[in-house]
């Protein structure tokens, strides 16, 4: 690899926590090493475009001190835009033309699975990337930035609306982002003290779900001096009904990068919270002896969806994800500094600056079910039959590799 002289900077995908502190770990320690650093807006759009860009705008130290660390989203852009899909045969060489116009050796490149594909695609078209892991979904092999901001938000939220369900006794019903893994609802509703817990990797038995609720809920609003209570459940998007089928939204099509649109988790739980009750013979005698009966006009208790959506991921970052962010965008640096390049930053540990092959970076990772059945041991319920949590001590000797 020539020698790195300036660097282009680009946030792909969704907007998280922690990608400001990314952009600015990137532009510090570039500078620090005498390499300019530059952003390249709006994603993989932008560096498509980037040939058309009149100019490009470079992260010196008076532009870097207006980038706030702690603040959600990114001060580069995002889009979904997938560049194998762009109808331009010539698209990598326009590329390639439009990085030589502004003297772009080098790119770093912070995003989630669909993000890292394009570092593969760009890294075999001759370009040198470094990945940076980027994703709520916390679905990559290594810690992305953003999962922990995310999971906060999700947590105070759940905790907030509590305050609402105990108001009106209600069953409240959140569906959050994650696609097709469950670590932010597992660890958001865990953080939120949720009595159930959705998620992808546990196919939901609606009846083992009804009858949790069920006791959970009336023995809470009958132990009640005031008759007051509520139950609270955190639902991932990409949940799997009984036989294995997730609920897509076939009216929104797919995304850029052909993943069709996950919608109506939410709605399709409360559904079946509200035709169970409705059918339960047990229900009206309970509404009757917590003082809530009125015929024909309260005869169930009220359960209402909540989709956070987007809040989850805008406003603030956490301090672990600003942490996290300055170091692997620091590091990143220090990698294309060195010649190493087509990799994906895992994490900096002490002196050592820990990378893998961005191929093996983006592979699924699922949430250990195994970890499961500690949860329902003290209580939650995540859609199956409690199993008993199978446990093995082990006694960790010298280092410890720290990982969320």
């Amino acid at each position: 690899m020539a020698e790195i002289k300036r660097i282009g900077i680009i946030t792909s995908g969704g907007d998280c926590g922690g990608l400001n502190a990314v952009i600015k770990g990137v532009a510090r320690e570039a500078y620090a090493h005498g390499i300019e650093s530059v952003v390249i807006p709006n994603g993989y759009a932008g560096l498509y475009n980037l040939l058309e860009l009149p100019e490009v705008v470079f992260l010196n130290a008076e532009r870097v001190s207006r980038i706030e660390a702690s603040l959600a989203g990114s001060e580069a852009g995002h889009s979904r835009v997938k560049i194998s899909k762009i109808k331009d045969e010539k698209k990598y060489d326009r590329i390639k033309e439009g990085l030589k116009k502004f003297g772009i050796d080098a790119l770093v490149i912070s995003g989630g699975d669909d993000t890292g594909s394009v570092v593969v695609d760009l890294t075999q078209n001759g370009i040198p990337c470094i990945h940076v892991p980027k994703t709520m979904d916390l679905d990559l092999q290594p810690y992305s930035v953003g999962g922990d901001s995310s999971i906060n938000r999700i947590s105070v939220f759940t905790r907030d609306l509590k305050t609402t369900g105990l108001s009106h006794n209600r069953i409240l019903v959140i569906e959050v982002f994650g696609r097709y893994v469950g670590h932010t609802a597992l660890r958001g509703g865990i953080g939120a003290e949720a009595d159930c817990i959705l998620i992808p990797e546990i196919p939901v038995d609606f009846a083992v779900v009804y009858e949790h609720m069920k006791m959970t809920y009336f023995n809470r609003v009958m132990r009640s001096d005031v008759k007051a209570g509520t139950y609270i459940m955190v639902v991932a998007e990409g949940i799997k009904i009984a036989n294995g089928e997730m609920l897509y939204d076939e009216s929104a099509g797919v995304d850029a990068f052909g993943h069709k649109k996950l919608a109506g988790a939410g709605k399709y739980v409360r559904q079946q919270l509200e035709k169970m009750m409705k059918a339960d013979p047990a229900v009206p005698e309970f509404m009757k002896k917590s003082g809530m009966y009125a015929p024909g006009v309260y005869e169930v208790p009220e359960v209402r969806e909540v989709t956070p959506g987007h809040l989850v991921r805008c406003g603030g970052s956490s301090a672990y994800d600003v942490i996290f962010g300055y170091k692997t965008g620091a590091a990143a640096v220090l990698l294309l500094k060195q010649g190493t390049a087509g990799v994906t930053v895992v994490n900096v540990d002490g002196d050592q600056i820990q990378y893998q092959a961005t191929t093996e970076a983006i592979k699924r990772r699922e949430v250990d079910v195994r970890e499961i059945a500690l949860y329902e041991s003290i209580g939650t319920c995540f859609g199956r039959t409690p199993q008993p949590y199978e446990h093995r001590p082990v006694e960790i000797k010298g280092h410890i590799v720290r990982h969320m």
